[in-house]
């Protein structure tokens, strides 16, 4: 049985064309910028056509800026330094954009059950005082409700407050267009854009980053350095290299310009339309099993990616996740998703399941997953499952928990669960990565 991976809002295993593209500039790996060799100026090459790449993927206006991180998680943690003021959040938002801010001035105000109340709770919050930045997302990494961004960026404007998308979701699935859009700043994230992990995108208005302190301090952020009175001074270059200190990551950031290149002519076409079909069946198909119940923040959401998170009665989540990996080879996520304030306010503070789908998923894979769950609720498990270093496991697991052998060194140790997810388990494939012993 090959192995059915709906766990794709966590992160999205690399296209082909990603992993072509990068086996074609190994052979030419160098430092970049400062180097003379013909090697340096090849990577230099890539690195910059990635940034318009990125750029372009996302609809930069001409004066934006593209500076690459690790992950959405860093572009925010990186613009948090950058802010002249107080930061706006709702609280259904990941941790990412919670937690960010809260080094500064950080209100979070509660979505309505509308969105059109949530238009007008914003609308309130920023007349009420000023704010420099309203920090939202595209679409909920939880229920895969995505909100009116034209809509949000006009109210913050209108109260003279700048706007930066969480994208993390919300760009593998739908068109983001900051120029036409009038979004400020953009956050995504490689790993969920099928590239590898370990790089991310902060793309938006220049002048906060070329006043800001350097996000990091190091070679190729600096236009000269000084060493006067036992001090080194620096003269910092401008954003993006302000914020590029070290050697970048070539590779992935190659990756990242290679899977937007791939994904930007289908975001118009098939993918969205292809999503909606699984999300119609997903939800149709969650709706007829009893016990089963789908999540959601708002009753008037106009538009969802193929993103669904749901509770069984009587089962735990967790044990949920263990047996569609175990007995079905199929993979979701479990637990709180890092939104911790928004599973206490739609699924009274109990661990989740969710199912996330993508450009690879199938028709195949969804009617697995419904009559898994439909077999889960009528007649239960097969197999055993109990919790072992906190998370449900089948007892005994039959499976390989370690193919590659990593663990036989020494030291080595298994990895923990984090951010309240028990939900490693729910990703372990059953004897490979593409066979499963059902």
């Amino acid at each position: 049985m090959s192995y059915a991976n709906l766990d794709l809002a966590a992160s999205a295993p690399a296209l082909q064309a990603v992993t072509d593209h990068v086996s074609q500039v190994l052979p030419y790996y160098a430092s970049v910028h400062r180097g003379a060799g013909y090697a340096s100026q090849v990577c230099t090459a890539v690195l910059e056509d990635a940034r318009a790449t990125v750029g372009r993927f996302v609809g930069a206006r001409d004066d934006d800026v593209v500076v690459f991180t690790r992950s959405t998680t860093d572009s925010l943690n990186l613009l948090a330094r950058c802010v002249p003021g107080s930061v706006l959040t709702l609280d259904i938002e990941h941790h990412a954009n919670l937690l960010a801010w809260r080094g500064g001035h950080h209100r979070v105000i509660s979505a309505a059950e509308t969105i059109e109340a949530t238009l007008d709770a914003l609308r309130t919050a920023l007349t009420a005082q000023p704010t420099a930045l309203l920090a939202v997302t595209g679409a909920s990494n939880v229920t895969g409700e995505v909100l009116p961004i034209a809509r949000i960026v006009a109210i913050a404007h209108a109260a003279g407050t700048r706007v930066v998308l969480d994208a993390a979701q919300l760009a593998p699935h739908r068109r983001i267009d900051i120029a036409a859009t009038g979004i400020d700043y953009v956050a995504l994230s490689g790993h969920k854009l099928y590239a590898p992990y370990g790089t991310g995108a902060l793309v938006g208005r220049r002048d906060w980053l070329d006043t800001a302190p350097p996000h990091l301090a190091g070679g190729g952020a600096v236009r000269a350095v000084t060493h006067r009175n036992d001090t080194a001074d620096a003269t910092w270059a401008p954003a993006p290299h302000r914020h590029e200190a070290g050697t970048p990551n070539v590779l992935g950031a190659a990756a990242l310009a290679a899977a937007c290149r791939t994904l930007e002519p289908v975001l118009d076409t098939t993918a969205p339309e292809h999503e909606r079909a699984l999300l119609r069946r997903l939800t149709d198909g969650l709706d007829a099993i009893p016990g089963v119940h789908p999540l959601t923040i708002w009753t008037d959401a106009p538009d969802r990616v193929a993103v669904v998170s749901f509770t069984v009665d009587g089962h735990p989540a967790g044990r949920v996740a263990a047996y569609l990996s175990a007995e079905h080879g199929i993979g979701v996520r479990d637990g709180k998703f890092c939104a911790h304030p928004l599973l206490a306010r739609i699924a009274g503070g109990a661990d989740a399941v969710r199912a996330s789908c993508g450009i690879s998923t199938t028709t195949d894979h969804i009617d697995r997953l419904l009559t898994a769950l439909h077999t889960l609720v009528t007649r239960g498990t097969t197999w055993g499952y109990a919790v072992i270093d906190s998370r449900w496991r089948p007892t005994p697991d039959p499976r390989d928990p370690d193919p590659f052998r990593l663990n036989s060194r020494p030291g080595a140790t298994a990895a923990s669960w984090a951010c309240g997810e028990q939900d490693r388990v729910g990703r372990t494939f059953a004897s490979s990565a593409t066979t499963v012993n059902a």
